[in-house]
């Protein structure tokens, strides 16, 4: 019987064990993910690109544009419905620009936030 106890422990403790470790690395991954898709769109926003380079660039790439929202409808529409945990940040930023587009790159959405002459001013990751 205490052969049971000491078996069923160590088995217990290596579950554990594995699962810390699985978590952990789940979550590194997820954050070092969000990181490099933040960084790629911080370097595309220092060069400041008119909506339409923006879109032909990130489609070279197989980034594909999923909308276009230029009311506030149209915002509140794309950020309900792919917004996810930054519905209200989009919401925000959409309200004080004048276009807002949306492409998904991978399982990362990007709402891009663009002035009234088209140049990009702003942007929003959210994981899907």
């Amino acid at each position: 019987m205490k052969r049971f106890w000491i078996a069923a422990g160590a088995l217990a403790v290596s579950l554990g064990s594995l699962t810390l470790a699985m978590l952990l690395g789940s979550a590194s991954f997820d954050f070092r993910r969000y990181t490099v898709h933040e960084r790629r769109m911080q370097k595309v926003l220092r060069e400041q690109p008119t909506a339409d380079r923006l879109t032909r660039g990130l489609a070279d790439e197989g980034t594909a544009q999923l909308g276009v929202a230029r009311t506030r409808e149209e915002v509140e529409r794309e950020a309900s419905a792919r917004g996810g945990k930054k519905a209200a940040e989009i919401r925000e930023k959409g309200a004080r620009h004048a276009e807002t587009r949306v492409y998904q790159a991978g399982d990362m959405l990007y709402f891009v936030y663009f002035d009234a002459d088209g140049v990009m001013r702003d942007f929003t990751c959210v994981s899907r």
